[in-house]
């Protein structure tokens, strides 16, 4: 992996990548402390990885809090904020990168749960701590975001379908956010090879990545994808705020 930001640019400021002990959003946040920015590592229920990641981050000169919490238990989303907020007194990145509804086993709803509800819980605590030019970025994937005209696998639809409804609900909260000068921009990339969604989908669907990697030429891998996502949590906001990574020809407009 080379590095992305120049270094030193985001040095002073607090990152927070949710589900980031591994994938894209351990690269992400990678990513941001390679640039200086003290990094909050959020993980679910593999704090092992969590540590080690930050114990190579802290590495860079940065400071690194590891703090692990369910996104769909407000409870833990609120106990993840004061964390944050005592150690660091406030955040200038969010990335809300934690999502799912694939594994087995869930309810019903945690799709939904998981990839709407808890998106918008998580950005309403992290508002008290997010100031005048702090950047929240949502990652989302073309599946997802263009799924009102066009379809995808059946595996995947009811998690695309919830991931657009997060989107939706977040991008109805950008007035408000606007009045705080927080900016926000979701960032939607193709199949990412190597991703855990991507193995459940070639599982479920066997030849699945190869076909759409030869629909679209190609297909970004874990590292590059996430260098765009930690490049949206700096680069100017689009018209639209919306970052669009790879390949869109074969989907059609929102």
């Amino acid at each position: 992996m080379s590095q992305i930001l120049p270094s030193g640019s985001l040095a002073g400021r607090t990152a927070l990548v949710t589900g980031s002990s591994r994938g894209i959003g351990a690269d992400t946040v990678r990513y941001l402390a390679e640039a200086g920015a003290n990094v909050v590592i959020n993980f679910r229920n593999k704090a092992p990885r969590a540590e080690k990641l930050a114990t190579e981050l802290r590495g860079l000169g940065v400071e690194a809090l590891v703090v692990g919490a369910d996104l769909t238990d407000p409870e833990s989303v609120r106990a993840l904020f004061a964390e944050v907020e005592k150690t660091f007194g406030g955040l200038d990145i969010l990335v809300l990168n934690a999502s799912g509804g694939m594994e087995a086993g869930m309810a019903e709803d945690y799709a939904l749960t998981l990839n709407r509800d808890a998106q918008v819980d998580v950005l309403q605590a992290a508002l008290p701590l997010l100031g005048d030019g702090a950047r929240v970025v949502f990652v989302t994937s073309h599946q997802a975001h263009f799924i009102r005209t066009t379809p995808t696998m059946p595996e995947y639809e009811p998690v695309a379908r919830s991931k657009r409804a997060g989107e939706d609900a977040l991008r109805e909260l950008i007035p408000s956010l606007d009045e705080r000068g927080v900016g926000f921009v979701v960032v939607s990339g193709d199949m990412i090879e190597g991703t855990i969604t991507a193995t459940l989908l070639e599982r479920a669907n066997p030849g699945a990545i190869s076909q759409r990697r030869e629909s679209a030429g190609k297909l970004y891998n874990v590292s590059e994808f996430a260098a765009e996502v930690a490049q949206a949590a700096v680069d100017p906001i689009p018209a639209d705020h919306t970052r669009l990574v790879g390949d869109i020809s074969s989907f059609g407009a929102e």
